[in-house]
Parts: structure tokens; sequence; C-alpha cells
């Protein structure tokens, strides 16, 4: 029984399935196309909300510093990444990882976890998204009934149709093929960014040296919490973070951490990629290097331009741009916050689309999800199926509820992505690989422990949610996947002709 569910799916075989025909997704993307996707995720409204909150609460001027410690903690995730899906070129990211090194088991706790995290976020940016949208609308004069504007203004029935609508173009969008979906990312992430960079060379030239003094205020503690929403680590040890000091840049890191999430649903396009193996380190790695780059300059800029006790925490960098006199500046931050949300939200749709796609190809979801399109060689059932329940979800929840996601199996990803990378090398030393991961084990044990200490700084309600969704998974596992695993079929064959 234990060795059926950890047998593992060796990668050969995970390559061989991604060549039947039905079953096989088109190779349309290039290293642009993959850090496109990657700074397209990762950029949202956190650039232009988090730096402020985070100087103000936890770090002052040195949130710069956390920005730098958080994307040190993802660059040695992304590495571990960068290996996998260049030496295992299949969709799936760390669910497929994971099979080819941990077992079944562990495979499908890591792609159940995906699918729910892939699918609440894609759900709360579409929420966010639509908030932007209903405001620019407002100040043009169009209203949209209360009943259509989400739960949150509606008296009785409500449904957010503008986050519902979004969801389902972006479902067409991704139907209709990968090259499409990259044309489209490329085309907002440039305006994107553009929007960051008018921000950033703006607001230059109106910092003040004395906004930077001093640049590590002084310590505060902050005293334990006894609640479940108190992190896990202060009901475990009474151990309480501090806010600003040297300490405060690390508490400052778990928060701004989460505005980094998002490179590793790169590694879930590897198999529509031309050439995975010179290209998706290109990607992972090069998304999250200018990503960080943006958010340490962003953060210097806004700390410069207003002192840090005196930042909003609702519209941190817009406000200080009206603090000194140039409200207009305000106008085109929504602007950037709104075209850049469209992108996060198709490329989490993506991700997840991509995770059940390969849970569905080997048996453990059923296959009927994973025959792919004849002419756009997309997973079009799938797709077209989260993508409704997605518009549902998005539709009929409050955005307040729906900001109770966390990123913890993101978290756990990390984790099991860093432990797989060690058991690979030890198990096929053979398996070519065109990029490798330096300093094994130092560098995923390092990984692991950093990935670690900000989960265990997550709320501890927040761990009971997580458990539960994996109670679930359990069942599902055991009364579906587990016997109708294609490792299992093939099991089951090989002995009834053995003689």
């Amino acid at each position: 029984m234990s060795s059926a569910l950890f047998r593992t799916k060796n990668v050969e075989q995970s390559i061989r399935d991604t060549e039947e025909p039905e079953h096989s997704l088109k190779k349309s993307l290039s290293a642009l196309d993959l850090t496109v996707f990657g700074v397209g995720v990762i950029i949202g409204t956190g650039i232009f909300v988090l730096t402020g909150q985070v100087a103000k609460n936890n770090a002052g001027p040195a949130v710069s510093l956390a920005f730098v410690a958080a994307g040190v903690v993802c660059a040695l995730a992304a590495l571990c990444y960068a290996e996998f899906a260049s030496t295992v070129p299949v969709a799936g990211s760390a669910y497929t990882f994971s099979y080819a090194s941990l077992g079944e088991l562990p495979a499908w706790i890591i792609g159940w976890d995906l699918v729910l995290e892939f699918a609440l976020g894609t759900a709360v940016v579409a929420v966010g998204w639509s908030g932007y949208i209903r405001s620019l609308l407002d100040n043009a004069g169009w209203h949209l009934p209360d009943y259509l504007a989400g739960r949150d203004n509606a008296s009785g029935f409500g449904f957010d149709i503008l986050a519902a609508v979004l969801v389902l173009v972006l479902t067409g969008i991704l139907v209709l093929g990968m090259k499409l979906s990259a044309r489209i990312t490329s085309l907002v992430v440039a305006v994107k960014v553009a929007v960051v960079l008018i921000v950033i060379i703006a607001g230059a030239f109106f910092i003040k040296g004395a906004n930077y003094t001093p640049f590590i205020p002084h310590p505060q503690p902050v005293p334990a919490g006894g609640n479940l929403k108190a992190p896990l680590i202060q009901l475990m040890f009474g151990w309480a973070p501090a806010n600003f000091g040297v300490m405060g840049i690390f508490t400052a890191a778990s928060v701004v951490f989460f505005a980094f999430i998002g490179f590793d649903i790169v590694a879930t396009a590897a198999e529509e990629t031309r050439n995975p193996q010179r290209d998706m380190p290109r990607g992972i790695l090069g998304s999250l290097l200018i990503c960080t780059v943006l958010y340490v300059a962003v953060s210097i800029v806004v700390t410069g331009m207003q002192k840090y006790s005196r930042l909003s925490v609702e519209a941190p960098l817009a406000d200080a741009f009206k603090a000194v006199g140039h409200p207009w500046y305000a106008g085109v931050i929504s602007f950037g916050a709104a075209v850049g949300l469209t992108t996060v939200c198709m490329i989490l749709l993506l991700g997840q689309t991509r995770v059940f796609f390969a849970m569905s190809r080997d048996g453990l979801l059923p296959r009927f999800f994973s025959r792919v399109h004849p002419r756009f060689k997309t997973p079009h059932r799938p797709t077209i199926l989260l993508g409704v329940v997605i518009a549902v979800v998005a539709g009929f929840t409050s955005l307040s509820e729906l900001a109770e996601l966390v990123n913890i199996g993101t978290l756990f990803a990390f984790v099991v992505v860093a432990i797989s990378v060690i058991i690979l090398r030890r198990t096929r030393p053979d398996l070519p690989r065109a990029f490798r991961t330096p300093w094994v084990p130092f560098v995923p044990i390092l990984s692991v422990c950093a990935t670690l200490w900000l989960m265990l700084n997550l709320p501890a309600e927040t761990w009971i949610r997580f458990a539960v969704w994996m109670v679930v998974g359990f069942v599902v596992y055991f009364l579906y996947g587990r016997t109708h695993s294609r490792l299992a079929l093939r099991e089951k064959a090989a002995e009834q002709t053995t003689p």
C-alpha cells in the first residue's frame, strides 16, 4: 500500500506522455514570452500599495532592503525551479516535479493545493480589477446598478458582473492559443512597466534626502497575539516579531514576499516552450530580477517623496504624488494598476489550467479534461470548466471574503521543489541538466529553511484552512485518483501479463 502511494513517474515517461497527439500542447513560447509572463503576474497592485504600507508599519525607508531580502529568498526557490523546469519540460510545475521525485501522493497533494490557490487568486484579482474599473466608470458618470456591482455594495442580490466578464473573456483568449495569450500579455505588460517607469522617473525629482532619516527607524516590539489570526510562530513559541529596526526589515520581508509570488507560474508553461532547456531558466530568473529591481526602485522613490510615517496605507504612491502637488500621477497609477491586473488574472488562470491538465493526463483527475483542442492545441476543456467556475465565484463572493486567500500553498510548493531537486540529484544523477542549481544541497536546504520561516509567520487560521483543504484532497485521491492513476493501471496490466 505505502509503496503504491509513493510510486514515482520517471522523467522519460513524463516526457513521452507529452508526445501523445491528443494530449500534446503546442510549443510556441520563447524566453521573452516567459519573461513577460513572469513580469506580468508578479507586478500587480502590490507595487503601488504594498511598498508604502510596509514602509509605514514595518520598516521605514529600509523597506527597500526588505524587498532585497524577499527577492533573495525567491531567488533560492527560483534556482530550484529553473533546474527542474529545464530538466522536466512538462506542464504542471511543482506537481510534475514532485511526481518524478517524491511520489504520487505528495504530487497529488501539491497539485490539489495549487489548483485551489490559483483559482482563488484569479477570483481575488478579478474582483480587485472590477473595483478599479467601477471607479473609472464613476468618474466618467457611468454607474452600474448595485445588484451588478458585487456583493460589497449590494443589500440583497449582488453579482460582480465586471469580474465575471473579465474571467470569461480571458478564458476565451486562453482557449484560442498560447501565442495569442503571449502577444496580449506582452502588450499589457509593456503598458504596465511603462507606467511603473514613469512613476519612478517622475517621483525621483521630488525626493528629499531628509525623508530617509532615519533610514532604519528605532525598533518597536509587537505584543504577541493569542487568537487564530496571530502568526503560528507566536502561538507555538510565544515569539512576536518587531517593527522597525533590523528585525523590522525581516518582518517587512515576510510581508512583501507575497508581492513576488508568480514567477513559479512560468514553470507551468514548460511544455509549451520551444527550447525549455535554455529558455525556462532565462524566463524564471529574468522575470524575478526585473521585478526585484522595479520593486526596490519604487520603494526608494515613495519613501523619498514623503516621510514614511505620513504615507497612506490604501494608496501610498498615489497620495505621495498628491502631497507634492501632482495629483495627475495618481490617475496614471490607477490606470497602470487596472491594466496590470488583467495580465495577473490571465496568467493565474493559465497556471491553474496547466496543473489541472497535467493531473488529468496522469489519470488522477478524469482523463476527459486532458484532451487538447484539435485546432488550437490548448487544454480547452479544463480551461472552460475552471473559467466558468471562477467567474461564478468572483461574481458572487465579496472582496473581503476573497481577501482571506493565503499563499501557504505556493510556499509549500517552494519547499517541495527544493527537496525534489536534492532527491532527483541522488536518484537520477544521469539526467541531462541544461541548468543546474548551484551548491546542491546547500542552496535547496537554505531555500527550505527560508520558506518554512515565512510559512510560520502566516496566521494560524491559514494553516487550519490549508489542513481542511488537504483532508478533502486526501478523500478525493483515495476514492478516485489512486485507482485511476495511469501508473496504477500500468502496474496492474504488467502484473496480469507476468506469468
